[in-house]
């Protein structure tokens, strides 16, 4: 068993205080015993104004969160898989990248995932209408991404990546143990999708899915819908912190888990490729 943690957040637009909470979560993770902890996506500021956003986005190097993480996950000898950042890309495309970053103990990035799948809906529930571009401010990925770690091969994948089979596919055939999957979920599409989305996922993959997300009513306006998870390769929910506060949760990752039920139900190996 490797225990981990999740800091379920509720973001703001300050990045210094954002900073600060994140430290905080990653001293209570290394107390409780942890030796990896999950946070959100937009872990480092959440802020639909983009213009006042903008003053705060840097190039991954010069990022003051991310530095206070590696100097945290340095001190507590801690992975920390830090959900997603604003980044400032250096290739000279003026949108920014939704960059998960993952902090070995010794502070090393050793893993760098760009959102794929853009946010691009117009959700009419009868009580929201929110309407969402995330493609004018950020731009895609387009690699699948891996790394080993304290509880296996772990893949990186962001919220809006759950809905595209493709990509956890492209993650099972690289026999990944777990995935991370980072969000900060809508309520309506939330309470509609999160919790068979991720467990839909986690049965495909045959791999724990671990999901850290943001919760509540945000400094920009904001409201998402919280619920961190833990899903086992069965598809069982091992951890729900529920919509109502931020906090930091464990769960235990058992690798004779994803043994048995790969063995019981060996769904990776059974695929057969489809001629169109």
């Amino acid at each position: 068993m490797t225990r981990i943690a999740l800091f379920q957040a509720n973001t703001g637009i300050d990045p210094a205080a954002n900073a600060g909470r994140l430290v905080a979560a990653i001293d209570e993770a290394g107390r409780g015993g942890a030796q990896m902890l999950f946070t959100p996506e937009m872990s480092g500021m959440l802020d639909r104004n983009r213009k006042r956003a903008a003053e705060h986005v840097s190039p991954e190097g010069e990022s003051a969160v991310l530095a206070a993480v590696v100097d945290a996950a340095s001190a507590r000898g801690i992975w920390v898989a830090l959900g997603s950042l604003a980044i400032r890309r250096e290739d000279g495309e003026s949108r920014w990248a939704n960059r998960s970053l993952l902090v070995s103990p010794d502070g090393a990035v050793v893993a760098r995932y760009d959102k794929i799948h853009m946010f691009d809906v117009d959700i009419d529930d009868g009580a929201s209408g929110e309407s969402w571009r995330e493609s004018n401010g950020f731009a895609p990925g387009d690699r699948v991404v891996t790394a080993d770690t304290p509880i296996g091969r772990l893949g990186l994948a962001v919220c809006y990546d759950m809905r595209f089979p493709a990509l956890w596919a492209a993650l099972g055939d690289a026999r990944c143990d777990a995935i991370a999957c980072p969000a900060a979920f809508t309520r309506p599409t939330g309470a509609a999708h999160w919790h068979v989305l991720l467990r839909a996922r986690a049965i495909e993959a045959s791999a724990y899915v671990i999901a850290a997300a943001q919760v509540g009513e945000h400094e920009d306006g904001r409201k998402t819908y919280g619920h961190s998870l833990v899903v086992d390769p069965w598809g069982e929910v091992v951890l729900d912190m529920g919509g109502d506060a931020p906090g930091v949760g464990f769960a235990e990752i058992d690798a004779g888990r994803i043994e048995r039920v790969r063995a019981q139900l060996p769904s990776l190996a059974n695929r057969r490729a489809i001629t169109k």
